[in-house]
């Protein structure tokens, strides 16, 4: 797995799974731009309402005694990625709202 690459990401000891963005992959761990698994449809539908953003992704390093399993976000036999579920509720590429990136941000960088 390289770096820039949306995953889901499950870990033990607390059991807990994100899905986002992985930054880094080492030997000692993983460090991910990501929002927690069960938080996932209440952050789509907070840009899919056009809400107030309440839930946003956080920088996380997971050591790697934690990691028990990283998994592509991939679509495939009939069965919907998180990521394109996510472009299809909100219209919006996961990628630039999981790293922060928007429209109006690029914009404003390039006056």
């Amino acid at each position: 797995m390289d770096a820039g690459q949306i995953v889901v990401v499950s870990c033990g000891a607390p059991r807990e799974k994100f899905w986002g963005v992985l930054l880094s992959l080492t030997a000692v761990g993983a460090t991910v731009r990501a929002v927690p698994l069960d938080a996932f449809e209440d952050f789509a539908s907070q840009f899919r309402e056009g809400q107030q953003v309440l839930i946003a992704p956080m920088t996380v390093f997971l050591p790697g005694h934690r990691l028990e399993r990283i998994e592509l976000d991939e679509s495939g036999g009939g069965i919907e990625g998180m990521a394109d579920r996510f472009r299809r509720l909100t219209g919006r590429d996961p990628l630039e709202v999981l790293l922060g990136r928007s429209d109006s941000a690029s914009s404003e960088h390039q006056m």
